[in-house]
Parts: structure tokens; C-alpha cells; sequence
């Protein structure tokens, strides 16, 4: 953008038969014209840079590893072939929930679920270029938490103010809660932890107790104090997405609203586009996908119809990347297979 000021404040200060370089000789209309064009391509070189998606996904039983799909408008979804990263970490050697988030050196970080019961961490693995990938790892978060049931769903957030990343997971502590109508098995809070490096992690702590069994939290900044939580109410009268505010990354959250999301969704994932916010969830009792789009996330509209996700895919996150980097990618795995 700065070049763009620049170039606009000589074109119109330049005089028309003044020695101003090369354009000395234009008239001030034809200089404007020549304006217009490259603040066109100016703008197709930063903010088109960054306008294709990554959504990253799973195929059932959640053996086979990391899927990708991939979007030019945010709406109409393809596969990229092959398995990016297969299970090894945990004993089950499972990938569930996949979620990316991409640091501010490039490098790209992956958290998943690494069983339904009877662990207590999530597994972690990172890559520059999505092909090659570190060694996969468990990060027990919840290991001196006794009596956890699990630890489902965790999500990527990177905290641009501090340098950090947030991690939000949902764990199962027996009785630690009012029971509700869930199983004391099945009566899930959202925990998180804070990490720079992913080799050290602050302790888990509680993060939103909305006062019910509360999985799959995905977190979008809208401004500098300005914050959503999206989650499922994985009660079983509901099975829903609800939203919650905030004024910091950590909150704390108002109390959640309705139901945004028909019964029977989960795995929210977000994306921001053209002034909008559009919430994919997986709508697993129909065996597809569904979407909502909203401006402000007090009023939503039912975008089902406008997108499309090929079957079998599972939910994940959604990251932003540029069309050169999609590319890359599209012909690293042209002859790849399932």
C-alpha cells in the first residue's frame, strides 16, 4: 500500500513536459489511467497473494492420517490426493479433528486427537511445506489432571500480540462438574494451554464452563478486543454450535446463545471473507457438510446450498495460504493416491 501512495503522489505532482523520469511526457488523464492500472497489480501482489484455502480433514475410522482440501473463493471445496501425514504418535494411531494454524515464520503446526478414552494429551507435528514433516509427538497436557477421561478436539489459535500459541481442547474430569444430563464419562469443560515453541507448555486450565457438556471450540478475532468462541453443546437434547464473546483471546465469555447450527452438528471450522464470517460444521446424521454466514454472529444465514465439500471428509480447521503455495502442493501430490 505504501507503494501505491508513493506512485500516487508523484503522478500527481509531475507536471505535464516536466523532466519527472519517464513520464514526463503524459498528460495528467493518461498519467492517472497508468495510476489505476498498477494500483491493480499492487494490490493483486499483497492482497491476492494470500487468496486460496486449506481445509484440513480426516477420513473414517481416522487410520489413514491428514487429508487436504483445498478452495480459490472459500465456498467450493476439491481434494488434494493422498495422505499428508500418517498416525504414528499415541497407541491407537489415530488422527481426529486435525487443526493447522500457520506461524508468523511459515513454518505450519498440527494438533490432533489421538484417541476417544483413555489418553491425556494430543499428538503435534509441524512442516514447512506440508510433505516433510517432523516427528510426531504426544503432548500428555493433562497428565497430572487425575481422573481425565480424555482429551478431545484440541484447536489452534496463534496470539499475534504475544507471540504465542493457544491451544483449547475438551477433557472429561468425573464429578468435577454439576452432573447435567450427561454421563460423568460424557460431561466435557474446555481446557487450554499456552506454548512459543511447542516443546514447553504452561499447565492446563479451565477455559469456558458454559455450565454444560462443551466440545469442539474454534476461536476467531474480529478486532484488537474483539473475540468469538464457537463451540458444540454436546448435550444430548442439543448436539449444536453456539457462540460466545469475549474481549481477549483467553476472555473470559459470555454466556453462550442459541443455537446457530441445526441438532446433530460439530466440528465448527471458520473462515473470514469479504467482510463476512462463514461457520462450516460437519452435519454428521446427514453425512455431509453444512454452513452458516454471518456479519456481526448474532444473526446468521443458512449457506448449505452455496457449498460444497466432497464426501467422506471429516472436519478440521480452515487456514489461509497463497495461491503460489496451493500450487506447490497441487503438483507435489499430483501423482499421489489414496
Amino acid at each position: 500500500m505504501q507503494q501505491i501512495h508513493s506512485f500516487y503522489r508523484f503522478l500527481t505532482t509531475a507536471k505535464t513536459g516536466s523532466k519527472a523520469g519517464s513520464f514526463s511526457h503524459l498528460t495528467r488523464p493518461q498519467s492517472r489511467v497508468i495510476l489505476f492500472s498498477l494500483c491493480l497489480v499492487l494490490l493483486c501482489g499483497t492482497g491476492c497473494q494470500r487468496s486460496a484455502f486449506l481445509y484440513t480433514s480426516f477420513h473414517e475410522p481416522a487410520s489413514q492420517g491428514l487429508r487436504l482440501l483445498y478452495s480459490m473463493d472459500g465456498y467450493h471445496w476439491d481434494s488434494l490426493p493422498g495422505i499428508f501425514l500418517r498416525p504414528e504418535a499415541g497407541s491407537d494411531k489415530i488422527m481426529r479433528d486435525p487443526s493447522m494454524v500457520q506461524g508468523p515464520d511459515g513454518v505450519f503446526h498440527l494438533v490432533w486427537t489421538l484417541a476417544w478414552k483413555g489418553n491425556k494429551g494430543f499428538g503435534y507435528a509441524s512442516s514447512k511445506d506440508l510433505i516433510h514433516w517432523s516427528k510426531q509427538k504426544v503432548v500428555d497436557v493433562m497428565r497430572d489432571q487425575k481422573g481425565t477421561v480424555n482429551v478431545w478436539a484440541p484447536e489452534l489459535f496463534y496470539r499475534k500480540d504475544k507471540n504465542d500459541f493457544l491451544i483449547v481442547w475438551a477433557s472429561t474430569i468425573p464429578f468435577k462438574f454439576p452432573k447435567g444430563i450427561e454421563d460423568e464419562d460424557n460431561n466435557h469443560r474446555l481446557y487450554y494451554t499456552i506454548t512459543k515453541d511447542f516443546e514447553h507448555f504452561s499447565s492446563p486450565k479451565l477455559y469456558y464452563d458454559p455450565g454444560f457438556s462443551s466440545i469442539d471450540a474454534t476461536l476467531v478475532q474480529l478486532g484488537k478486543s474483539d473475540f468469538v468462541l464457537v463451540f458444540k453443546d454436546n448435550t444430548r437434547h442439543e448436539r449444536d454450535i453456539k457462540v460466545s464473546f469475549g474481549s481477549s483471546a483467553l476472555g473470559p465469555f459470555t454466556t453462550s446463545s442459541a443455537a446457530v447450527t441445526p441438532a446433530f452438528s460439530e466440528g465448527p471450522s471458520t473462515l473470514k471473507i469479504h467482510g463476512k464470517c462463514l461457520i462450516y460444521y460437519d452435519w454428521y446424521r446427514k453425512g455431509r457438510f453444512g454452513a452458516v454466514s454471518t456479519k456481526d454472529f448474532k444473526h446468521f444465514e443458512n449457506i448449505t446450498n452455496k457449498i460444497y465439500i466432497p464426501q467422506g471428509h471429516k472436519h478440521g480447521t480452515i487456514v489461509p495460504v497463497s495461491r503460489k503455495f496451493l500450487k506447490s502442493l497441487q503438483v507435489a501430490t499430483k501423482s499421489k493416491r489414496d
